[in-house]
This record gives structure tokens, C-alpha cells and sequence, in this order.
């Protein structure tokens, strides 16, 4: 069932000039294209945030940081909170964001040639992993349903893990699928992960952003054996739009497991920044209303593109959203020429993200961000529409 798509909130349908700052999203590529490719938000991120920010940029001085001493209980509150996972202060390990944290996470487990699983389409980052690691890329595809849903396919999964195998990689919910695990499904996997020994490294970075009643399921929060082989990583920067200020965090119970992983990033790996700390803490202790107005705006902006696109684009099919604000969207049967981010970019003036980077499994479709003002997207689906035709 749709959310009315005539939710308006002030705060969230500002439309905010972002060339005149070094955006990577609004600056890589010519002022007339509608840049709704990478993942960051055009919403301003929450005034609790700005305003601790602006409170510590007034001290002037902004020496080596060290993390405030709250966060971890504020960390670990609303993993229980929000998640209803209860975790220890101590398996916290702060990084810089989640694309080293699952690189570190290869580097602390595995040698050169062993395998690492991934399931595509896969938000592709982590399919640099087996190159950047030296390792051997063990891919899984998605099974697509009819009605445009994925599904791992369990026995396709198992077959694929060797006497090499090390680690799977987990992306939940999904990116760019927008996939959001079930709890059976997260159990299946993590049987195959137990009866092959492999340690799990998930990316649950978009667990906040959730629809239609879903809620958020820790693979590690299945029983206390899957914890002990998980590296969890998490962030805020998602979640409250502050991807220029990194910080993030790994949940590691194990405790073995957690030396391994810190000691693979030393002298690689730094901790956040000061500002990261104080953002996090701003977002995590202060935030909650913010992100359920964000939802509302979000659950409106799914329902404008899914009523749009079925009405005005029906060659087009939008695979149905469970979690994240990015759009999968299916142009295989649009009569193309060429792919479909380069149909886009030529003719709609559309810059996306070209479902051939996801792996296996994603040519012929593009993902689409949908976290902008409601006019914005509006104009991007006309614009799309209009070089369909």
C-alpha cells in the first residue's frame, strides 16, 4: 500500500544550491544534468548536528581528538533502541567509514587467494575487494522474481564455497536492489557461514531506512555463534547526511576476532576525525524525530516514483523498495541501444549509476537516488519520461 505522496515538510523541500560547494554529486558532470546518482542526500542534515558542529568549530583549536567518553553508551543504547540488539561497549572499534571497514575486515581474516563470497547485483565498492586483497571473487547472482523481488539462491550460495573460502561479505538492506533480509534468510545464510566456517562482514549502513513495518535484523543478533564470527559495520552517515564528515564503526563480540581486525589497520587505518565524533554523537543522542520525519519524506518520494513510472514509463519496471532510498530500476524492455545510464545521460540529461557496476545481474538497469525535494524528483522522472518517448 502506497504512503500518501503529498507529504510536505519545509525542512525536507528546500531546494539547496550544492555547486558552489566541492559536492562529488553535484559537480561530476555538466550544470544542465540533474545529478541523482550518488548516494548522499539534498536534504540539509539535522540542525542538532549543525549546531554541534558549529558549537565545537567556535573552540578554534583542533588537535589530535580522542573519542568522547559517552558515545559508546550512547552507540550501544541505540543499537537496543532502534534494533533491539544488545551489545557491549568494548566490541565497539571506531573507523574512518564502511569502505575500509570491509577492506580491513578481508585484510584481518583472510591470505592472498582465498575466496570471498558476494552476491550481486552488489553495491560495487565491495566488489573491488577481491582485486584490492588479492583475493578470488566467489559471485553468487540474485535470483529476480517476476514480480521483481531477489532471493539468494541457498544451494547456488553453498556450491560456491571452496576449501579457500574465508569470508562473505553481506549487504543488508541491499544495495542497489533494495533488499531488505528476513530473518529466515539471514538464518539460512548464516547456517552456510557456520558449517563452512567463514566469518561474516556485513555493510548495514542503511538499516535506518526501512519501509512498510520492516524492521532491521543484525545478523549478529541471531544467537551468540553467529556473533562471534561477525564484523558489523555501521555509520551515521547515511542516515543523517553527513557523508563529508566520515565516521563509522565496527561491532565486533568476538574478541580474537576484534584484535585481528584492529591489527590489520595499524598504520593504515585511522580513527574519525573530531568532527566525525561530534556529529555521531549529535545524530545518535539527538536525532530520533529528525529521521522519522526523514522516513515520512522518504515513504512519499517511493510512492511518487513507483506511481509515476507505472503510469507514465510502463516499459520501465521499479523493483519494489524494502529498505535504502536508492531506486533499482529495470529498463531491459525499453528498447534501448545502448545502456541505460548512457541513454539517461545523453537524452534525459539524468546522471544514475550504471546497473552493469553492480556485477552480475545488473545490465540493463540503473540505480536511481531518490533523497531529494519532491519537486526534484519529480523532474527527474519527467525528464526520464519524456526521452522514453
Amino acid at each position: 500500500m502506497h504512503t500518501d505522496s503529498t507529504f510536505d515538510d519545509a525542512r525536507f523541500q528546500q531546494l539547496v544550491d550544492r555547486r558552489s560547494t566541492e559536492s562529488i554529486k553535484w559537480n561530476a558532470y555538466d550544470e544542465d544534468v540533474l545529478p541523482m546518482w550518488v548516494a548522499d542526500m539534498d536534504f540539509l542534515c539535522p540542525p542538532q548536528v549543525i549546531e554541534a558542529i558549529q558549537e565545537r568549530v567556535k573552540h578554534g583549536i583542533f588537535g589530535y581528538p580522542t573519542e568522547p567518553p559517552r558515545l559508546r553508551s550512547i552507540i550501544v543504547d541505540r543499537l537496543k533502541r532502534r534494533y533491539d540488539w544488545t551489545i557491549r561497549p568494548e566490541w565497539i572499534t571506531y573507523i574512518p567509514n564502511v569502505f575500509s571497514g570491509f577492506h580491513l575486515a578481508a585484510h584481518a581474516v583472510t591470505r592472498p587467494g582465498d575466496g570471498v563470497l558476494l552476491t550481486t547485483p552488489l553495491y560495487f565498492p565491495m566488489l573491488l575487494v577481491p582485486g584490492n586483497v588479492e583475493l578470488k571473487g566467489q559471485i553468487v547472482e540474485l535470483v529476480r522474481a517476476e514480480d521483481g523481488t531477489y532471493t539468494v539462491p541457498m544451494a547456488r550460495f553453498e556450491s560456491a564455497v571452496t576449501g579457500r573460502s574465508e569470508l562473505f561479505i553481506l549487504c543488508n538492506p541491499h544495495n542497489p536492489i533494495g533488499k531488505v533480509y528476513t530473518r529466515n534468510e539471514l538464518e539460512e545464510l548464516a547456517e552456510v557461514c557456520l558449517k563452512h566456517d567463514l566469518i561474516i562482514c556485513s555493510d548495514e549502513i542503511h538499516a535506518d531506512f526501512l519501509y512498510d513495518g520492516r524492521r532491521h535484523v543484525p545478523i549478529a543478533s541471531l544467537s551468540r555463534e553467529i556473533a562471534d564470527r561477525t564484523i558489523t559495520l555501521m555509520s551515521p552517515v547515511k542516515s543523517f547526511n553527513v557523508a563529508g564528515i566520515p565516521f563509522a564503526f565496527a561491532v565486533i563480540p568476538n574478541p580474537g576476532l576484534r584484535e585481528q581486525y584492529q591489527g590489520a589497520g595499524k598504520g593504515l587505518v585511522i580513527h574519525p576525525s573530531a568532527l566525525g565524533y561530534v556529529a555521531a554523537q549529535a545524530a545518535f543522542e539527538h536525532c530520533d524525530g529528525w529521521s522519522a520525519d526523514l522516513m515520512k519524506v522518504l515513504e512519499a518520494n517511493r510512492a511518487l516514483a513507483s506511481d509515476f513510472i507505472a503510469a507514465e514509463m510502463p516499459s520501465v519496471k521499479m523493483t519494489p523498495m524494502e529498505g535504502t532510498y536508492l531506486a533499482w530500476l529495470d529498463f531491459r524492455n525499453a528498447g534501448m541501444k545502448t545502456s541505460p545510464y548512457e541513454f539517461l545521460l545523453e537524452k534525459a540529461r539524468v546522471a544514475t549509476v550504471d546497473g552493469a557496476k553492480f556485477g552480475p545481474g545488473g545490465e540493463g538497469f540503473v540505480r536511481l537516488n531518490m533523497a531529494c525535494p519532491q519537486s526534484r524528483l519529480h523532474e527527474g522522472l519527467r525528464r526520464i519520461c519524456d526521452a522514453l518517448t
